[in-house]
């Protein structure tokens, strides 16, 4: 499934989290109100069409369920490690403000049980201290109304959309058979020394350990390897930056079976550990 960008709305009862989660979701989220931590790695892996337009997933995770607290923390750094990449944001509100909303809705504080609505919001903002401290971004809605959250979190759900990891696809391909037509960069390795007239080579492709020693052990490659590595370091953040979401790196030799399949692994090889949506193809490897 693809990873998609994970907001994890959460903080005091009353401060407009119901609003946040519809704001999130007009805005183009898959949204889950009250989410059971324990539920979220199993619903992630669930299958989402990646054609969708999906920008995102958000979830409400809140004090409503009893095991959060002692658990987001080793759920979160799991999933953080899968690749998942999450924000935390917390939603708050002046004690004013928030007794003021229980009086118009009439709701009962999930704390006040037993207790005064003054207390129950007391010891729920005590509760999450920590969790204000993990958040990635902090609001206070006490001046907001609900057009008003609904503004901002709009700008949120905009910046995740556009911050989102891009996708990166690695290809291989021969001239001979055309350009690919979804290619953002093409590299035309044409100019190395060529395994098919070598007869033992002729045979086999790039992906042969044989066929890489030959293309990758050789001064002209080993130099164009460096420059052209050190030219996809520098591109690569630049075009995440600018919000491109999919990158094609294309590299092309005659046939599209030896020099072009042993360069593009080696650029996917060099590419590969911080990214986690990088795909690698060899076109015409069996043309």
């Amino acid at each position: 499934m693809k990873k998609h960008r994970i907001i994890i709305i959460t903080g005091l009862s009353g401060s407009g989290k119901s609003t946040a989660i519809d704001a999130f979701e007009d805005a183009g989220f898959y949204c889950v109100d009250n989410m059971p931590v324990q539920l979220l790695p199993k619903f992630l892996n669930l299958p989402i069409e990646s054609k969708s337009r999906i920008i995102g997933l958000a979830f409400v995770m809140d004090l409503r369920e009893k095991g959060f607290l002692t658990q987001y923390t080793s759920i979160f750094e799991s999933l953080k490690k899968k690749g998942y990449h999450f924000n935390i944001l917390f939603l708050e509100a002046e004690e004013e403000t928030l007794l003021q909303r229980y009086s118009q809705t009439r709701r009962q504080h999930p704390l006040s049980h037993g207790k005064g609505l003054l207390e129950g919001i007391r010891i729920e903002k005590e509760q999450l201290k920590s969790l204000k401290t993990a958040a990635d971004k902090i609001i206070d809605t006490s001046r907001y109304s609900a057009h008003d959250l609904k503004a901002v979190i709009h700008d949120i759900a905009q910046k995740a959309k556009y911050h989102a990891p891009m996708g990166i696809t690695v290809m291989s391909f021969g001239f001979k058979f055309g350009i690919p037509y979804n290619a953002d960069l093409i590299a035309d390795v044409r100019f190395l020394v060529n395994p098919y007239f070598v007869p033992e080579l002729k045979d086999l492709t790039g992906i042969d350990e044989k066929v890489k020693d030959f293309v990758l052990n050789n001064d002209v490659t080993r130099f164009f390897l460096e420059k052209y590595l050190d030219l996809l370091d520098y591109l690569i953040p630049l075009y995440e930056k600018e919000g491109k979401a999919y990158l094609t790196v294309a590299v092309g030799c005659t046939g599209g079976r030896h020099r072009s399949v042993a360069i593009a692994q080696s650029i996917f090889e060099h590419i590969k550990k911080p990214k986690d949506q990088i795909i690698l193809t060899h076109r015409d490897i069996d043309l």
